[in-house]
């Protein structure tokens, strides 16, 4: 065929067919290569649950076609003879098409570190899906605009005084949204770093009650009473947060005086009387019981106990047993309760016999 010596934009089309043929042929060889790898380490992550193993698989299974087939085009070119301007446009295709394929792996890859992140949840609520789609859309913002200046650096744009200006524009933007910035970064801050989340019991500053939702601006906090505290996140997290889901034991103190005319040999046996009370409560470690002071207010004793149990009611119904056996105690006992002596009042003292 003497077709095939004819010259076509500088070179054989014989050698333009053999080109053609080897960029095809290692683009299909690539491609069944990536097919296979993708198959093995799928088959191998099944069987072993490796997490090394199902991600090289799906790093395998994300490899774009059109990136295999740019590799295969730009390899094949440098065969070929072809015009500067020509031969220019294709050398940068290797680098812009390799470019794009680690921003679609980073791309996959964010998407699998949230998705593994918020797995271990408790609940998918929609403040958790909110904040991962937020931290999903930064990541990516980010990772896009990085490649869009590699992108712009490789096809020989000059990005210094394009970086300079995006940066004093970032900073102009920061300033005027600073405060929704300020929240939104609170908010990822929270999710991921969880002092708390939603239905946890907490404490801030005067406000108690349990979170019913933590958004992208503001956290919700239902109160005891009943209404609903909004409270901006990064003013919640500028202050002292109490979360008492993670509240093993509860250190309960209390105190109380009896009348100084109560006799030495009852006050020396109260202590151990208080503590049989606590010890024969289940779930209640007792600590200590003491005669505490000699106050104005009379004979003060110290009661000290733990609550095996983070339950609030738990503690109340302990109290409560407690106060009721003590109150018993103290009147089959014949000991009377003090209480603070009135302004002018004389304090109680020992009777005289003349």
């Amino acid at each position: 065929m003497l077709w095939f010596d004819d010259v076509l934009f500088g070179n054989r089309i014989l050698l333009w067919v053999i080109v053609l043929g080897v960029t095809a042929g290692l683009a299909a060889l690539a491609r069944l290569v990536q097919r296979w790898l993708a198959r093995r380490l799928g088959a191998r992550a099944a069987r072993t649950g490796a997490l090394l193993d199902d991600y090289l698989a799906n790093l395998f299974s994300h490899t774009h076609f059109l990136f295999l087939l740019a590799l295969a085009i730009s390899l094949g070119s440098q065969f070929l003879n072809l015009p500067p301007r020509s031969a220019r446009y294709l050398d940068l295709l290797a680098p812009l098409a390799m470019i794009l394929q680690l921003a679609g792996w980073g791309h996959w890859g964010i998407g699998l570190w949230i998705d593994r992140r918020f797995r271990s949840e408790p609940a998918k609520d929609g403040n958790s899906a909110s904040s991962a789609a937020v931290l999903g859309f930064i990541l990516r913002l980010g990772l896009w605009s990085l490649v869009l200046l590699m992108s712009l650096d490789v096809l020989g744009f000059n990005i210094t005084t394009l970086v300079a200006s995006l940066g004093i524009g970032g900073i102009a933007v920061a300033l005027a949204v600073q405060n929704i910035l300020g929240d939104l970064l609170a908010s990822l801050s929270i999710t991921l770093d969880k002092p708390f989340m939603v239905g946890d019991f907490i404490t801030v500053d005067l406000c108690v009650g349990t979170v019913e939702s933590i958004g992208l601006k503001t956290t919700r906090i239902r109160s005891l009473s009943g209404e609903q505290i909004i409270i901006s996140n990064s003013d919640l997290l500028k202050s002292r947060i109490r979360n008492f889901k993670g509240l093993v034991e509860r250190r309960v103190a209390f105190g109380f005086a009896v009348s100084y005319r109560t006799p030495v040999a009852q006050l020396a046996r109260l202590p151990g009387q208080l503590r049989e009370i606590i010890e024969a409560l289940p779930k209640v470690r007792f600590d200590r019981a003491h005669c505490l002071e000699l106050s104005p207010a009379g004979v003060r004793f110290e009661v000290v106990y733990f609550v095996l149990d983070g339950d609030y009611t738990r503690y109340l119904d302990c109290q409560q047993a407690i106060n009721l056996v003590m109150l018993e105690t103290l009147r089959r006992e014949g000991i009377l309760l003090s209480f603070p002596a009135l302004p002018g009042e004389l304090l109680p003292g020992p009777v005289e016999t003349r």
